[in-house]
């Protein structure tokens, strides 16, 4: 006889369970505690097996029914209920395993330790800011090129091309990951980057020719503000290196004997090769560098970092510093950037001293190869390149006092 909601209701435990047997192999099961389970009676392949329906009055008697008939229908189509169940089951404990919010985190967790704890937060702030809001709970499986394509469309409607292109960066690299990892499919989210319009070009400011670039370095010589900064800005101009470089300059990393930096691998930046795999690289000291790093090292020579924060020694001089004394000087945003120096070395030293351009690639560290593809190393060009960084220097110190500018000859190029 079928079962009514009031002798569901009204079954009382005993001692031993007991069953209360509804139709088509549903039946309540009632335990000496009290509780009351549905469960439902089939065979499947010759064997009896039981698959459990949740608990009364939680699953009301209909409801049960409903559980039953849909068991009944997997049967019919030779399937095993409980096997089915138990694959939902594991999807939806995949699917939280592997949202896109959990996959992101594993991805960042493996990055890390390649990158600079500056470029992590980074990532983890635009992640928080304009991604995981809209996919971090998606299961990334699920995840499509539209779906992806509205999150970096937000970013491109507010006129953010830049970030737009560094969140798709961000996006292909945790499928990526998760591609390798098996999770998703080769290629899920495709070529995302083509949906949004082409970045535009950076002209970082900066000083291109002599008469820009005299009386820039004339007011930083009339500095007055601390000496560690008043050095750092004094040795930017003459060392073609970025700004994040000359900040992280450590005592261990200088030779001033051999008028030598070396700059680790792991600080250069680069995205195609991993930090732990790039080479150093060889800053040929001038005697200008030299003087001016000899008269810092009193003050700052017992501490790790060359240029240190003035509100902690153990921490580098904060991104702001030198900018910061550049706009103090009135040298304007418009007129001289942090990588500016960078611009203006390449810039003038082509075209004004003939310095030979693959000198000018090396020494601001960018990748130059030799006639079969291979990557030249630290030491190449050394000498070359000491003298042309020497040669750059007494420019530099020329242009100060008003001197002509003589270039070099051609065929006589550094």
């Amino acid at each position: 006889m079928a079962l009514t909601v009031a002798a569901c209701k009204n079954a009382a435990p005993k001692d031993k369970p007991y069953k209360l047997t509804d139709e088509r192999g549903l039946y309540l099961e009632v335990a000496p505690g009290g509780a009351k389970y549905w469960r439902l009676k089939y065979r499947f392949a010759g064997k009896e097996k039981r698959l459990a329906f949740g608990v009364f009055p939680e699953v009301g008697l209909a409801d049960a029914r409903a559980k039953r008939d849909e068991a009944r229908r997997l049967l019919a189509d030779g399937q095993d209920p409980a096997a089915v169940k138990k694959a939902q089951r594991q999807a939806v404990i995949r699917d939280t395993t592997n949202s896109f919010r959990a996959v992101a985190e594993r991805w960042l967790a493996v990055r890390q330790q390649e990158w600079a704890p500056k470029h992590t937060r980074t990532v983890e702030q635009r992640l928080a800011g304009n991604i995981l809001p809209w996919l971090g709970d998606k299961p990334i499986h699920q995840i499509s090129t539209p779906d992806v394509a509205e999150v970096l469309e937000r970013a491109a409607k507010r006129g953010a091309i830049e970030t737009a292109h560094r969140l798709a960066h961000i996006i292909k690299g945790v499928f990526a990951y998760a591609e390798a990892a098996g999770v998703v499919q080769t290629n899920q989210i495709g070529a995302i980057t083509k949906t949004l319009p082409s970045r535009q070009p950076k002209h970082l400011a900066a000083a291109t020719t002599p008469a820009e670039l005299a009386p820039m370095l004339r007011a930083i010589d009339g500095y007055h503000g601390t000496f560690v900064v008043s050095c750092a800005l004094k040795l930017a101009p003459l060392l073609f290196c970025r700004p994040g470089e000359l900040r992280h300059m450590e005592w261990a990393e200088l030779d001033l004997e051999a008028g030598e930096w070396v700059i680790p691998g792991a600080k250069l930046k680069g995205l195609t090769v991993r930090k732990s795999d790039r080479d150093a690289h060889l800053v040929p000291l001038s005697h200008q560098a030299v003087e001016i790093l000899r008269q810092l090292q009193p003050l700052t020579g017992r501490g790790r970092y060359v240029f240190p924060s003035a509100r902690d020694s153990k921490r580098p001089m904060s991104d702001n510093a030198v900018l910061s004394a550049l706009r103090r000087l009135g040298i304007e945003k418009s007129e001289m950037s942090g990588h500016g120096w960078r611009a203006t070395a390449r810039t003038i030293g082509a075209e004004v001293l003939n310095f030979r351009p693959d000198l000018l690639e090396a020494q601001l560290a960018h990748t130059v190869k030799d006639a079969n593809g291979r990557a030249y190393n630290r030491t190449t060009f050394a000498a070359e390149r000491r003298d042309m960084m020497q040669r750059w220097a007494d420019f530099l110190d020329s242009i100060k006092t008003g001197a002509d500018v003589v270039p070099l000859g051609k065929g006589k190029r550094a």
